[in-house]
């Protein structure tokens, strides 16, 4: 007899099929992410597998097989398979043995309800079988049917297993939860927050990010700044209404995410700010750099800009720059009858594409520029003329204008 998630696409995916076959009937279950979210109606993208397999064993059996495998996690039972481009996290079931708040050592097991239990939550814990029937060793179903984030049996416990279990805490509520926080979940998350200390950046920034992508963002701030907790990760988060008002218009109007708009907005810093803010969190040179200029650009921009100066400012800001700065613009706008334009100004930029001087330095020359750094300069002043003309397509006046930038200029 078939179960409740046979008819799911990603099973039925001959990529998946695979690799479960390989493994063998009985020997491995699909776990966490994915049985989630199919259960919930959501999108599922990566699809991890729990088997009984010791990893040697499991690595043979899916090489056998003819499929591509990296030992990813060989200590802690984990390989990877790959099937035509698609990736599969395979685990062996295991038990904790001793954990420091940040990694665990563990022993491999064939009990799936001794697996389930040193998983985060209950929501998390449950399991599918390759013909769709769904395990549920830990009451998992009816906390997800509910949205109720909770953590397995005893909650500090699980969080001094894995620290970033705080943060996860928000994330799935935010992600996933319906009403307030589950009120043990949440007490043992403020009473615990002194070893979010312990975590790498790199493990902070993930989850911060996606706490502040999820539509659930606002409330988990308040919520995460309520328990002081969201004062150990983000310190510098100071304009909380700024960052709701930019959820709301990315949600409602937009039907986007953007994290690093949304950080943006949570925080009020000078370049120098921004930097320490980056090199804590570990955030990558394009996202440390955007910031800076999102927070540093003194360009005008206003939901009254005409076309002409809209066409200007895209040009010397670029397209994400101006989109930035139209984003904090409007969430500060406290006249709700300005976002039409606010809106019409996004729209511009994503149809706006950037026009080409018609000069070059050989034209330069021809005009009696000698060689040298006074090419660059006499550029760039026929370039702001050129701008603020609102890129003239006719050669002759740039001609001229080149003209008379070079004769006022003494060589």
């Amino acid at each position: 007899m078939s179960g409740e998630l046979q008819h799911a696409s990603w099973i039925k995916d001959a990529r998946t099929q695979k690799v479960m076959q390989a493994l063998g009937p009985g020997k491995a279950r699909f776990v966490g992410g994915c049985v989630r979210n199919a259960l919930l109606g959501e999108e599922v993208g990566d699809v991890d597998i729990a088997t009984s397999l010791p990893p040697e064993e499991a690595m043979a059996l899916l090489e056998k097989a003819g499929l591509h495998v990296i030992p990813t996690g060989i200590d802690h039972g984990t390989v990877t398979a790959v099937e035509d481009g698609k990736p599969f996290e395979i685990t062996t079931l295991r038990v904790d043995v001793a954990t420091d708040g940040r990694r665990a050592e563990v022993a491999f097991t064939e009990d799936w309800v001794e697996d389930a239990k040193r998983r985060d939550f209950t929501m998390n814990a449950l399991y599918a079988d390759l013909d769709g029937t769904v395990h549920d060793p830990l009451g998992g179903r009816e906390d997800l049917q509910a949205r109720r984030v909770r953590f397995i049996g005893d909650a500090t416990a699980r969080i001094r297993e894995d620290y970033l279990r705080i943060l996860r805490f928000f994330r799935f509520h935010a992600q996933y939860g319906k009403g307030d926080p589950d009120a043990d979940g949440l007490r043992a998350c403020a009473a615990e927050k002194e070893g979010l200390k312990q975590l790498s950046g790199e493990r902070v920034r993930m989850e911060l990010l996606k706490i502040l992508g999820a539509d659930g963002a606002p409330a988990a701030i308040r919520q995460m700044a309520a328990s002081g907790i969201l004062s150990e990760v983000l310190p510098e988060a100071t304009h909380t209404d700024r960052f709701e008002q930019v959820v709301r218009i990315e949600t409602d109007q937009l039907f986007t995410s953007d994290p690093i708009m949304r950080l943006g907005a949570l925080v009020d810093l000078d370049e120098d700010g921004v930097r320490v803010m980056a090199a804590r969190l570990r955030l990558s040179n394009k996202e440390r750099d955007r910031l800076i200029r999102m927070k540093t650009d003194q360009t005008k921009i206003v939901s009254y800009l005409s076309i002409r100066e809209v066409r200007r400012a895209l040009y010397w800001m670029g397209i994400e720059l101006f989109k930035d700065r139209v984003m904090l613009g409007w969430a500060a706008d406290k006249k709700l009858a300005n976002s039409v334009q606010w809106r019409a100004l996004l729209a511009m930029a994503d149809s706006w594409e950037r026009p080409k001087l018609p000069l070059t330095g050989q034209m330069v020359h021809a005009a009696g520029v000698p060689d040298g750094p006074e090419v660059g300069r006499v550029m760039r002043e026929v370039e702001e003329w050129w701008v603020d003309s609102d890129f003239i397509e006719d050669e002759f006046s740039i001609i001229e204008r080149l003209k008379a930038v070079v004769q006022a200029t003494v060589y």
